[in-house]
């Protein structure tokens, strides 16, 4: 596009253009709005720095970004050029042969996603256009992000550290009118909530249903150990501890399961942050039997109708971790830990 060039080294990606740019960013170096020769990714901030004591911004009119990755992708459409960079500490473990798990070296309040965009536009525009622009980039991969409903310790580390430049040409000279911007041709919002899920598949994340019990702080553990808690005249031995873990693992593989679960999840989500009009935040759970129907459904499905009268124990009980749960997970939980402990001692 244009006379456009990129230079990838090991330590930087470099996209010039001879012509210049007219850019709006929040790159580190050069953010706002600038004039720009180059638009510089830098691997690190030694580089970064290295770059600022060698080069007079002004002279060389260049922009600049830390990132930790220099992985990216390009794709161009009618007029616009996007580079997408990609910065990701998460990837996905197999946990038994049927269940995956997000996992991170970092661990979760460390490690980082991060979809980047550099967008270049083939026109001259105004600065109010290309502000434009911006903004409406911005505010479609807030709201897309969000629409995607991730688990909440994933939703906390995406693009806290992404950023953003949005390009276009220089006029030649004073004669040259800025283009007329028609935002539906442009097609924006599209093309970045392509490119986003794009990034995502290049990344290979997806998320599954132990992630979302991560999500809500429930480990396999502690089911199993809520499970053994009222348990009477029972030994609780190692072999019966492992047995009570693979009949878990063995439901949450099951998609009644994972929809029942998912469906209290998502309900709870929607009441705490108050999105239901017609839900009062201050209802009185004790009016709320829709809870119990999904965990008297899980604890049916699981084992039946020993399952259902088990289930009332560990709704009334709610041992271990169940007791710290929201209304409506503590009852679907203890639907599917009064399921599992009915299945085993059934075998």
């Amino acid at each position: 596009m244009n006379r456009i060039n990129v230079l990838e080294k090991d330590y930087a990606v470099f996209i010039n253009n001879p012509d210049l740019f007219l850019a709006i960013s929040d790159f580190t170096v050069g953010g706002g709005v600038s004039i720009a020769e180059n638009v510089n990714i830098m691997k690190s901030k030694k580089t970064l720095e290295s770059v600022k004591e060698s080069f007079d911004q002004e002279k060389r009119k260049y922009i600049a970004q830390e990132a930790e990755s220099l992985n990216y992708f390009k794709k161009f459409y009618k007029n616009i050029g996007i580079y997408t960079f990609m910065e990701n500490d998460v990837i996905i473990q197999d946990f038994t042969d049927k269940l995956q798990v997000a996992n991170s070296s970092k661990g979760f309040r460390d490690a980082k996603i991060d979809i980047s965009h550099i967008i270049y536009i083939n026109k001259v525009l105004s600065k109010k256009d290309l502000l434009e622009v911006y903004k409406r980039v911005t505010k479609t991969k807030a709201k897309y992000l969000a629409s995607l409903n991730l688990p909440l310790h994933i939703n906390n580390i995406f693009n806290t550290n992404d950023f953003l430049a949005v390009l276009c040409n220089v006029p030649k000279n004073e004669e040259e009118n800025f283009n007329q911007i028609d935002f539906d041709e442009l097609n924006i919002e599209n093309i970045i909530i392509e490119t986003i899920d794009e990034a995502l598949k290049r990344l290979e994340l997806t998320f599954g249903i132990l992630d979302y019990l991560v999500s809500q702080g429930i480990l396999i553990g502690d089911l199993i150990e809520a499970g053994m808690e009222l348990l009477e005249g029972v030994e609780i031995t190692e072999e019966l501890n492992k047995k009570m873990e693979a009949q878990l693992l063995k439901v949450l593989s099951d998609i009644d399961v994972i929809t029942l679960l998912m469906a209290a999840i998502r309900t709870e989500q929607d009441f705490a942050d108050n999105r239901i009009r017609e839900i009062d935040e201050n209802v009185n759970s004790a009016h709320l039997y829709s809870d119990e129907v999904l965990g008297l459904a899980i604890s049916n499905h699981i084992a039946g109708t020993k399952a259902s009268f088990n289930f009332k124990r560990y709704c009334e009980a709610k041992p271990g971790i169940i007791y710290g749960l929201p209304p409506i997970l503590d009852d679907v939980f203890a639907g599917l830990i009064a399921g599992c402990m009915s299945k085993i001692f059934e075998e």
